[in-house]
């Protein structure tokens, strides 16, 4: 199981190619990012917590903007180090997301 993150400048399209809207793709931390994630309530007040960890997950800026305080969080409370790097690396794009406008993350599980 893993999740691979991609930034888009508009909402990606599931079918076909969304590469005419990718401005950047984050694959390489799937398995420890899936890992990270699994430690969120999947019925609490947060964002994060909302990822499906076995499809696909889109969080535009606004909600971006929520969860990247969480992974600011989770960052902040992670001692194991693959994790801490994809949550970094989540981190960042939920950042970039957020100061995005019209921009949607695409948490992709598998």
């Amino acid at each position: 199981m893993g999740i691979e993150l991609e930034l888009h400048t508009g909402r990606p399209a599931r079918k076909g190619s969304s590469r005419a809207t990718l401005l950047r793709g984050s694959y390489q931390h799937g398995e420890a990012l899936a890992r990270a994630l699994s430690r969120l309530d999947r019925h609490g007040s947060g964002k994060l917590g909302w990822v499906d960890p076995y499809g696909d997950t889109l969080f535009n800026e606004q909600e971006a903007q929520v969860a990247s305080e969480e992974a600011t969080a989770l960052v902040k409370g992670c001692d194991d180090g693959q994790q801490r790097a994809a949550l970094l690396d989540l981190t960042e794009l939920l950042e970039a997301c957020a100061t995005t406008p019209g921009s949607y993350l695409w948490f992709m599980g598998d």
